[in-house]
């Protein structure tokens, strides 16, 4: 242990061990799954995030190794815990640089947006130097002025690879594609249910793995205007369950930026398909039919597809 904190301390990482853990130390393979709470605080004590209150509640981080995951200090670190281990990690600004990214996609993922959003279509080093705002002001002066930081981890399991599903974001392209339709159905399946919140839920990881496709193609190119349809009706699915659940400035937000795609006949076939009865988008209107059409309803119709 002595020598595994010597080669740590030798990268600009300094570790302490809160709580020990139990059994021997994994070889943590590639593909390997860990799941671990987190804290992310200055050197100061100023907690940035922690993952059992983010959001308002408490949800461990999932990780798969070698993935390339953008903070590449975590996986760096988590290698040297035991499962039930914590420790506290004094990491150096070169470690530390992309973390603000990194928080504001993970306070997106919270709030239930897309864990993109408000980032620029570059890559991170990019980013950190375009002086664009992450929209928090903590971020927005970490970025602005890149310290270390302390990240005190729980390790809490460790799954090797092959003993479990793979989630959306460490799956590749391909994989991608071909599971968004699956997905679109299994939320369809829960909204006839009555599971609005677990329906929506599934809406929105398929969004926010097309997005995550979109945002490797040229806007305005086939493949972003492909991908742009696929995402249009999974939208309006989402739309109809956060109308249910009382979500109303969102719904508007949404419905918005999409009419503000189409124009003519299309424009006028989506505000068709969303008319309920009294002239507002009801249960039964608009996306509740294509919920319950698996994808191909009037809102298909009206974009030609």
């Amino acid at each position: 242990m002595e020598e595994l904190a010597t080669k740590l301390l030798a990268e600009g990482i300094q570790k302490k061990v809160v709580s020990p853990g139990k059994g021997d130390l994994s070889t943590f393979p590639d593909g390997t799954k860990v799941i671990f709470h987190y804290r992310s605080s200055l050197c100061d004590g100023t907690v940035l995030d922690d993952s059992r209150t983010m959001g308002g509640r408490s949800k461990p981080m999932e990780l798969i190794l070698g993935k390339k995951f953008k903070l590449a200090v975590w996986e760096r670190v988590i290698a040297t815990m035991r499962e039930g281990e914590v420790a506290d990690f004094t990491c150096d600004v070169k470690h530390t640089a992309l973390y603000p990214l990194v928080s504001q996609s993970l306070r997106n993922i919270s709030a239930g947006k897309d864990p993109l959003e408000g980032q620029r279509h570059c890559c991170g080093i990019a980013q950190i130097h375009s002086h664009h705002s992450l929209g928090h002001c903590d971020l927005d002066k970490l970025q602005a002025n890149p310290q270390p930081l302390v990240f005190t981890l729980e390790l809490m399991e460790v799954l090797t690879p092959g003993s479990f599903r793979l989630d959306i974001w460490a799956m590749t392209d391909d994989e991608k594609l071909e599971v968004v339709p699956q997905i679109h159905v299994e939320g369809n399946a829960l909204y006839k249910k009555g599971d609005v919140k677990e329906a929506a839920e599934k809406y929105h990881n398929a969004i926010a793995c097309l997005k995550n496709l979109q945002m490797k193609e040229r806007p305005g190119d086939e493949g972003w205007i492909k991908l742009d349809l696929m995402i249009t009706p999974l939208m309006l699915n989402y739309c109809q369950c956060q109308l249910i659940q009382g979500q109303y400035y969102e719904v508007l937000d949404h419905c918005s930026s999409i009419l503000s795609k189409y124009e003519g006949e299309q424009r006028e076939g989506l505000l068709q398909a969303g008319q309920g009865p009294r002239g507002g988008v009801e249960r039964d209107g608009g996306a509740g039919r294509l919920c319950q059409g698996g994808g191909a309803g009037p809102v298909a119709g009206a974009l030609g597809g």
